[in-house]
């Protein structure tokens, strides 16, 4: 699975980090990388939170199709069909 270049693995670590460093941490952003593994930039994790937010915004709008597996207003294709998801996220 590609969340636009980012690996399953990372994307899980990503997550599990963003839910336990505070958001007011002066080094929250130092401290994601690290836990992903050092090898992203400060900048590819920002704009990889900022693709977080706008998908739960569109899930949470309910603009999210689940019968179809896609937004109304996403630029990006998503397809979900059975155990398999695909995201594009960026």
């Amino acid at each position: 699975m590609d969340f636009c270049g980012w690996s399953w693995e990372e994307n899980k670590l990503f997550e599990m980090a963003l839910a336990v460093i505070d958001e007011d941490n002066p080094d929250r952003w130092k401290e994601i990388i690290s836990v992903i593994g050092g090898k992203r930039s400060e900048e590819e994790v920002k704009k990889h939170y900022e693709a977080l937010l706008r998908d739960l915004n569109i899930i949470e709008s309910g603009m999210f199709d689940q019968e179809f597996g896609e937004a109304q207003d996403c630029t990006q294709d998503i397809t979900l069909t059975g155990d398999e998801q695909n995201f594009q996220t960026c």
